[in-house]
């Protein structure tokens, strides 16, 4: 079977864009002291795993949290989330192949590391990849989207997706780092599965068309006629305690019996619906709460701040916005609450670590507007250079203004600049526009000049067009300067594009 090949971007969030380091990949010596990095090397080198990927996968499963061996919602343990459940065995699977305890698997470390690097070497095996194919990262793409145990091809490529998306910003957490580096991935069969990644989903949502739609199983939640039935009056709060990707396949295994009406990812606040509004979702654990609200889930774990990021605050609250003025729920915390405030809830979430405070701000608009923003196109008087390499074009409806810029892509930088006059010293919001197109850079690097130093983020120009993209938050200095950059040095494959970027005071 011949493999597509395909250069995956790092679709970089105010979170994630903090992780980008240079430091080298960490050698066996400097790490043997260190309980995790070691592990990570030790599992990688006796399963012939790439240490890099093995940490990506950790990373997008737990953000390297063991979580103290207690179990996800699909019943997953630890960093690599081995799970045991009706349909997925990975926990019994890596108690086969590594011949060490279950419970041991659960609550260590190092063991569930190994159990992790043993099962994805499995799939690895099961696809035929040799020793050379094994030290290339970007070949065992479909054994990770295999790993995830999806219940739909465009689940697997979403789960895969975000594995690979940390390898390209770099990992910096829990002692553990990983260098930015570009990878090819081999997407294989996956080539051809609809993309619900990004920010402008193949199949919109039928009541909040900003997000993607993935329909539950219809054994998880009930078929009514909202607001018919029932009056909606409440959104409730939840947190997932998995990552996005794993909880849109849990809510379509019909042994899940549970199902919410909306899931919102960490990275970059992506949204995908899969409960319609007029149903009733079960996610409250309260029959009469659940007939009158919607749920809406949020990647993460409640005891860990770190996926709780300002583009996933941002983008619920506009959802949630939405909802309120659509079923007259009032903005306050009355018609907004946590699934810990359902009476009778068991539930935690969503924790000490969601900032209700900057939430409502965002949903009532006190603190959705920035206090200073500025846009900048590539025709903006003054506030835009480039090379006469870079062509002018106006072929793509999804552009911002009436034209934008386009370069081959070359092994030399000639970055297109945008100027701004940044008014104080502070964090800034990025956020670039680009029509998008096949034919278009599939690693397009955005340079940052930061307070601390640029800052390269990738993006894959050929999805997510024709809207505002952000590419993380960054410390800015004060004065006009170059701000934002379009370098046309990347292996990637396609035309680069520059057309407009907004910086926002956050």
């Amino acid at each position: 079977m011949t493999l597509a090949r395909t250069r995956l971007a790092a679709l970089a969030t105010s979170a994630l864009a903090v992780l980008l380091i240079s430091a080298a990949q960490p050698a066996w010596s400097e790490v043997k002291d260190a309980p995790l990095p070691a592990a990570f090397a030790k599992a990688a080198a006796e399963h012939d795993v790439p240490r890099d990927l093995l940490v990506a996968l950790a990373y997008a499963e737990t953000h390297l949290d063991g979580h103290n061996g207690e179990p996800s919602a699909s019943n997953g343990f630890g960093l690599m989330h081995l799970v045991s459940n009706p349909t997925n065995h990975s926990l019994e699977q890596a108690a086969e192949l590594t011949k060490l305890p279950a419970d041991k698997l659960k609550s260590d470390d190092e063991a569930n590391i190994l159990g992790g690097a043993a099962v994805l070497r499995a799939h690895a095996d099961k696809l035929g990849l040799d020793e050379t194919a094994r030290k290339d990262i970007g070949r065992w793409y479909q054994a990770v989207a295999k790993y995830g145990n999806a219940t739909s091809p465009e689940l697997a490529r979403l789960y895969a997706d975000a594995v690979y998306e940390p390898i390209g910003l770099g990992i910096d957490a829990r002692g553990v780092q990983v260098k930015p580096q570009e990878v090819t991935a081999d997407r294989g069969e996956y080539a051809k599965a609809r993309d619900l990644s990004g920010t402008q989903a193949e199949v919109a949502s039928p009541d909040y068309p900003p997000a993607a739609w993935v329909a539950a199983s219809s054994s998880n939640y009930r078929v009514s006629n909202r607001e018919t039935s029932y009056n909606i009056d409440r959104v409730v709060i939840h947190v997932t305690q998995g990552s996005y990707a794993g909880t849109i396949s849990w809510f379509q295994n019909p042994s899940a019996q549970v199902s919410a009406h909306y899931v919102v990812k960490s990275s970059n606040g992506a949204i995908t619906q899969m409960v319609r509004d007029k149903d009733v979702a079960w996610h409250a654990g309260n029959s009469s709460y659940n007939n009158r609200s919607i749920g809406i889930e949020h990647e993460g774990f409640v005891n860990d701040a770190s996926w709780f990021t300002d583009a996933m605050y941002r983008a619920s609250a506009a959802l949630t916005r939405a909802l309120c003025d659509k079923y007259g729920i009032p903005k306050t915390r009355t018609g907004i609450i946590g699934h810990n405030e359902v009476p009778g809830a068991t539930h935690t979430d969503p924790g000490s670590h969601w900032n209700w405070t900057t939430y409502m701000n965002y949903v009532t608009g006190g603190g959705g507007t920035p206090s200073w923003t500025t846009t900048v196109d590539n025709a903006t008087a003054g506030q835009f250079t480039a090379s006469a390499n870079w062509g002018t074009s106006a072929y793509s409806s999804q552009r911002h203004g009436a034209d934008y810029r386009f370069a081959d892509p070359v092994a030399a930088s000639d970055p297109a600049w945008y100027s701004a006059a940044i008014p104080t010293t502070g964090t800034y919001q990025v956020e670039v526009w680009y029509p998008a197109d096949a034919g278009y850079n599939s690693s397009a690097p955005y340079i940052v000049a930061a307070a601390g130093g640029n800052q390269t983020v990738y993006v894959d120009q050929r999805s997510g067009g024709g809207a505002w993209r952000s590419i993380g938050t960054f410390s800015l200095s004060a004065g006009t300067q170059n701000v934002v950059g379009v370098s046309r040095w990347t292996s990637g494959t396609g035309l680069v594009i520059a057309d407009a970027v907004r910086i926002s005071r956050v």
